[in-house]
């Protein structure tokens, strides 16, 4: 697994959609087919392209092997917290 691109920016999650083009991007920047990206993070090409293109319903344990697989964290915290605000971001890295 590789990590991830200074460029994949972290992002607050509105809807399910909204994870599909960052994984995508995540891939690509690793320069991995989806196949080879499915296989890596142990789900079907079929989910792993549902997930990219945002469609139908995706596991939670799912959505975190593909993150985990592809270098990605999920962190949830208050909406309120103030890196949580900023419309299309999310935490900062430190």
């Amino acid at each position: 697994m590789k990590s991830p691109p200074d460029t994949v920016a972290p992002r607050t999650i509105r809807t399910a959609a909204d994870v599909g083009p960052l994984v995508r991007a995540t891939r690509r920047a690793q320069s991995m087919r989806i196949d080879d990206a499915a296989a890596l993070t142990g789900v079907s090409v079929d989910l792993f392209s549902r997930l990219e293109n945002g469609k139908g319903a995706v596991r939670l344990d799912k959505l975190l092997a593909v993150l985990d697989g592809l270098g990605l964290a999920l962190i949830v915290g208050p909406k309120e917290h103030p890196a949580m605000q900023a419309p299309g971001s999310g935490p900062e890295q430190t």
